[in-house]
């Protein structure tokens, strides 16, 4: 058994997630390496989820009765938990969504309908890079095409970095809105917010981040950052599918306008009219994802007892690990940084001449789930010249074991190919 230095106690951590004991294929121990996709759940968030349905479903808000105020209680605790969590400075600036899509696609959809000072329109440029997920792509282009705004773009480096040398010609007065990943979800790239964010600031420009793969991972503090908006997702973080959270400063949540209409955001209605409650609930129209917040609020109740710097440590000694195991095998080519620092735990591949896909079904004959394709940033695998990529992505109850397994299996693969 490999030993590294840092690791948490995966043995003791596995045993909260009922899904690891899981044997595929005549009874292959699963060997799960894709929480970049989406994380497992440990007991204790289907507990809450459970205890939730079982003991206090109703709606949240407007209720009086006794079940109604215990699932506002739980709803709005939650709120209150991912604002410690991610140290807001009001638990006002939490806004809950559906998914980090949805809570840029928010953003993106305020700001086109903003008054000045914060309209985009065709004056304006926007601002992304060529290491996007899809969903902080498709909301952008969008909105030019709405607007008459200008889309710019961040390009690569040979060897998955961000390259910010022409960052006063991509970033320029015009520029109304900046608006990048934190950690890349192909690549795990960790990228430098202090020079992208201070750049913008000089501009006046806006500053919108996808966290979803470093909400999971790392410490994640707004006020440090220095963003306006901060987007992350639920299911990556040992919560449920169906939760997102939008943070944003609470003056720019004051003067931006509603995304979504219906019932709990409003104030006043009549048929000539309507005025809007104060954020969040400006932004959480009709009923809000009550028990996938719960669930959420206990994976962060999870997450913060084990603490964000072990994990973060843990994680950083299994991709050391993986790197150096990976570049052992004959023909593999990591897209992206080839060292462990500055990166997250996603390591995306390819194996000589074999097609991911391929790869991806034969590891999965042995038990070990990967992901394979452009993984929603396709916009990579064209700069690199590649049709796709393997990824093997690593988490908290991810151990040395399992990426042996891998590179056992890969050796396999080769084999198998010829």
């Amino acid at each position: 058994m490999t030993i590294l230095p840092g690791l948490l106690d995966t043995e003791a951590i596995r045993k909260d997630f009922p899904i690891l004991d899981r044997t595929v294929h005549d009874g292959k121990r699963i060997v799960y390496l894709d929480s970049a996709a989406t994380s497992q759940k440990p007991r204790q968030v289907l507990d809450a989820l459970n205890t939730y349905y079982e003991r206090h479903n109703a709606n949240v808000h407007r209720g009086v009765y006794t079940i109604a105020e215990e699932a506002t209680a739980l709803y709005e605790g939650a709120r209150d938990k991912v604002a410690a969590f991610v140290n807001a400075p009001s638990r006002d600036e939490v806004i809950f969504t559906k998914n980090a899509s949805e809570s840029l696609n928010l953003v993106a959809n305020m700001l086109g309908w903003a008054d000045e000072p914060y309209r985009v329109d065709h004056d304006t440029e926007i601002v992304i890079t060529e290491m996007e997920h899809h969903s902080n792509i498709v909301p952008w282009q969008l909105l030019s095409q709405r607007t008459g705004a200008k889309l710019k773009w961040f390009g690569l480096t040979d060897d998955g970095r961000l390259d910010l040398s022409n960052i006063e010609e991509i970033i320029t007065e015009k520029t109304k809105v900046v608006s990048f990943v934190l950690v890349s979800n192909i690549m795990g790239t960790i990228n430098p917010v202090e020079a992208i964010v201070r750049r913008a600031q000089e501009v006046g420009a806006l500053v919108v981040i996808d966290a979803s793969q470093a909400a999971p991972h790392m410490v994640l503090d707004v006020q440090a950052l220095q963003a306006d908006f901060v987007a992350f997702t639920g299911h990556k973080m040992c919560g449920p599918t169906g939760i997102g959270v939008l943070w944003g400063r609470q003056e720019l949540l004051e003067d931006l306008p509603p995304f979504l209409g219906g019932g709990e955001m409003i104030e006043t209605v009549s048929m000539h009219s309507s005025t809007y409650a104060p954020a969040p609930h400006k932004f959480e129209a009709g009923t809000p994802p009550i028990a996938q917040a719960v669930g959420l609020g206990a994976a962060v109740d999870y997450l913060s007892a084990i603490g964000m710097e072990n994990i973060a440590r843990h994680e950083h000694a299994i991709t050391e690990y993986a790197v150096r195991r990976l570049q052992e095998v004959p023909d593999l080519r990591i897209i992206g940084p080839t060292t462990a620092e500055d990166r997250g735990a996603t390591i995306s591949f390819t194996l000589g001449d074999i097609h991911p896909h391929d790869v991806g079904q034969v590891l999965d004959e042995q038990g070990i789930a990967v992901r394979v394709g452009h993984h929603c940033a396709r916009p990579v695998c064209l700069r690199y010249g590649i049709p796709a990529t393997t990824r093997a992505s690593f988490y908290l109850y991810s151990t040395p074991g399992e990426v042996d397994a891998l590179v056992e299996g890969l050796e396999h693969v080769r084999n198998f190919f010829g």
